[in-house]
């Protein structure tokens, strides 16, 4: 970072305060912790979460969106994973942090 603190392009404003949106939700977040380690289809997440597969669907386009999850398409399945290192560092950081007080 450089010495212009101070200087945050409205942008750059916008993606950080959308990338804690995202992480402000606690279906969100459990859908991303899921994909931690391994890609999951829409149908898989929802089993997993004992969610329905509309709320997945919805929370995953949310995240498609700020480009926090990708997809690879096999058949007509989609399989879902995280999209941005620095982001689920920062989430396993924050996890970490929160099992430790």
């Amino acid at each position: 970072m450089d010495e212009q603190h101070n200087d945050l392009d409205e942008e750059t404003l916008f993606v950080v305060s959308q990338t804690f949106k995202a992480l402000c939700d606690p279906t969100r977040i459990r859908i991303l912790y899921l994909l931690f380690d391994k890609e999951y289809s829409v149908n898989d997440i929802a089993d997993n979460l004992h969610l329905r597969q509309s709320t997945v669907s919805h929370q995953l386009r949310f995240l498609k969106n700020l480009r926090l999850v990708k997809y690879r398409r096999e058949g007509t399945t989609l399989y879902y994973s995280h999209d941005d290192e620095h982001v689920m560092d920062m989430l396993k950081q924050t996890i970490e942090h929160a099992c430790h007080n």
